[in-house]
């Protein structure tokens, strides 16, 4: 079973994905978070396997979040879920530990692969 965290901002992007998520039989969603902030707190206690994290975000956005649990040493693989196609944007979250990068439109099958790839040490990054 693989356990993942899911942090983003806004209420029904998170109950969404987490809705769809448990309809794969090996992915568990054990925790969420609404902010950067909220998941320094979750992701170090919860541990999950894979972090799917929101780029933009109040408080502390996606790469503040990858910063601070790097520094850590709390950073789990960590598969960036983003509403815009900004490469700058994800340079930086790749310099700063993410191991994949999605655009939110992607279909279930392929996020769940991603998951997967990212709890196997590999990478995943969006095929647009």
């Amino acid at each position: 079973m693989i356990r993942v965290v899911l942090v983003d901002d806004q209420t029904l992007v998170r109950q969404g994905v987490r809705g769809l998520l448990e309809l794969v039989p090996d992915i568990d969603v054990v925790g969420e978070a609404s902010d950067g902030e909220e998941a320094l707190e979750k992701v170090p206690e919860l541990k999950p396997d894979v972090l799917l994290l929101d780029m933009r975000m109040p408080r502390l956005n996606g790469i503040g979040v990858l910063e601070a649990l790097s520094e850590a040493g709390a950073l789990p693989p960590t598969l960036v879920l983003t509403t815009f196609d900004d490469g700058d944007a994800a340079i930086a979250a790749i310099k700063a530990g993410a191991k994949g990068l999605m655009l939110k439109d992607v279909s279930l099958g392929d996020l769940a692969e991603a998951i997967r790839a990212l709890a196997d040490n590999k990478t995943a990054f969006s095929r647009h």
